[in-house]
């Protein structure tokens, strides 16, 4: 990646990560965590109780500031893309120009007032009325966004009528281009490592602010996914043009969190800050992002343990330190399958496919691939769905391995309890993960009727940690893709998610020897399909 800011430590860097296990802690802001970190036990002294009674009167002025000017956004948005034409993505070899032309669909998903145009560089030699267009478009536009632009003349067309816009920032391109965020120039004594050489004595505020933001985005670029480059847009949209409700961990809280958490936490802060792992944790979750999810769910799961659940479970579940409500999301509207077998869905059925080869095999079914860059990726993924012993219960456990930050490979284990939705083929699963609630929305898309490939679709929020998501995962009895005949049935049904095929992330299923499997005692599984030697057929 030729974007000038370097990227940030190993811990950033891309790794696998599972079907739905939403981070719990990606909501904690860093405030939370340097105030951990720095404060001693004296954190329960009375010198900083009246240094916080002192502080409340001008936080709440903060507050009220804040939520007058979140209350001047309803402007559209206006981004212009330029992409190098004929350049290929490391998104499966897809062209960039595809890449960008999603993306902003998707931006669409979170407010339809984020409108980005998509055009190839291609426009500067053309005798149309394009370049005018173009120019026209850059004129209004509050953000440029540059990929795989190095041809010279397309470099001297941007810099000659770019001048005008307060945010641009180029990926994979020319570096005779410069990235400008808020109006401001970031410079560099070399180019393309904005970190490690910044001019020095600069003392700017505003500087050091873009200085972060572009951090940020680089390195979510950097992971190559659909995701963190819609990502990237919204975090300059959120720092510059309006606030991003999805976003909104961004912003910090003040002293009324570090109130909130000494006021009710003071010991599972204690405990955790005693615990090397619990410590550990913290640490690493601080030098991310608040909502990049990818960093923070590996800190999490490389570091679990009792004092991290006990304090995630004070600070945010049960007390809402961060003051922050995610909703899920409500797009895109993904329609469940309506037949299996020749047969209308019913909840039964649709329970009997999550159920899938369990029985024959000790698994319901293994993820082949999956969208979502945070929860898609871990390897060796095993998902268990079965009926409890309670009437009408239902359950789903994924068992999946982590090689965490000290590179030691250690298999995880979850619980959703599962409930039928309003429509046969849907369903909500909530977990509570590390401490924090999650809830999802899952929607069973399509099954081959030989169950040898499957295709699930969720929603999901971390309500208390400020995090919503959406994702996708390819499911299959063996871990194998589908077969070739199956391909258009499977495109069919990833467009109906909103989703292509060149989004989706290989799950690695080498290397699985000694899964924790098994289910609890007095559990069931079919009770419409039988599954006998790896052929299935309805009862009914």
């Amino acid at each position: 990646m030729n974007v000038n800011v370097a990227p940030s430590p190993s811990i950033n860097s891309p790794a696998p990560f599972p079907v739905n296990r939403r981070s719990s802690f990606a909501g904690l802001p860093n405030l939370i965590l340097l105030r951990c970190r720095k404060t001693k036990v004296s954190i329960f002294s009375s010198s900083l109780d009246r240094k916080i009674r002192a502080t409340r009167s001008i936080v709440a002025a903060a507050a009220v500031e804040m939520k007058e000017a979140e209350k001047k956004t309803s402007n559209p948005v206006r981004i212009v893309s330029i992409v190098g034409e004929d350049s290929v993505s490391p998104l499966s070899s897809a062209p960039w120009l595809d890449v960008m032309l999603h993306t902003a669909e998707r931006l669409k998903w979170v407010d339809e007032e984020f409108e980005m145009i998509v055009f190839s560089d291609n426009f500067i030699n053309s005798q149309d009325e394009t370049v005018n267009r173009v120019g026209n478009e850059l004129d209004r536009a509050d953000i440029l966004v540059l990929v795989a632009v190095s041809k010279e003349g397309s470099v001297n067309w941007i810099q000659t009528n770019s001048q005008n816009v307060s945010n641009i920032i180029w990926f994979d391109s020319s570096s005779a281009l410069r990235n400008k965020l808020g109006g401001i120039l970031i410079e560099t004594e070399k180019r393309g490592d904005i970190f490690s050489s910044l001019l020095p004595f600069s003392q700017s505020k505003k500087l050091n602010e873009s200085v972060e933001i572009a951090r940020t985005v680089s390195e979510a670029w950097e992971r190559h996914n659909s995701d963190d480059m819609r990502f990237c847009l919204l975090v300059i949209i959120n720092a510059y043009i309006t606030p991003v409700s999805t976003l909104q961990n961004l912003r910090a809280k003040g002293f009324s969190t570090l109130n909130c958490m000494v006021t009710n936490c003071g010991p599972q802060i204690l405990n955790c800050l005693l615990d090397p792992n619990c410590r550990k944790a913290l640490q690493c979750l601080n030098q991310c992002s608040p909502v990049d999810q990818v960093c923070n769910y590996r800190c999490i799961a490389s570091y679990e343990s009792q004092y991290l659940e006990e304090f995630s479970l004070c600070v945010l579940q049960k007390n809402n330190c961060l003051e922050l409500d995610a909703k899920i999301p409500e797009k895109p509207h993904v329609p469940p399958m309506t037949e299996f077998r020749g047969e209308i869905l019913s909840s039964e059925i649709a329970e009997d496919i999550f159920v899938g080869w369990l029985g024959t095999l000790n698994w319901s079914w293994r993820v082949v691939a999956g969208q979502n860059p945070a929860y898609d990726q871990f390897p060796c993924q095993y998902q268990l769905y079965y009926r409890g012993k309670a009437r009408g219960s239902f359950w789903y456990e994924p068992v999946f391995q982590v090689r965490t930050l000290e590179d030691n490979l250690v298999w995880r284990r979850r619980k959703y309890r599962v409930k039928r939705g309003k429509v046969p083929g849907t369903f909500q699963f909530s977990v509570l993960d590390n401490g924090v609630v999650s809830i999802e929305s899952w929607t069973i898309v399509d099954v081959s009727d030989d169950l040898s490939w499957g295709l699930f679709h969720y929603h999901g929020a971390a309500r208390v940690a400020g995090q919503s998501y959406t994702g996708a995962v390819l499911v299959s009895p063996d871990g194998q893709y589908p077969a070739e005949r199956e391909k258009d049935r499977l495109i069919s049904a990833l467009d109906r998610c909103g989703i292509k095929e060149w989004e989706l992330f290989n799950v690695d299923n080498c290397s699985c020897e000694g899964p924790p499997l098994g289910l609890p005692e007095g559990s069931s599984l079919h009770s419409k399909i039988e599954v006998q030697e790896g052929r299935t057929h309805s009862s009914v």
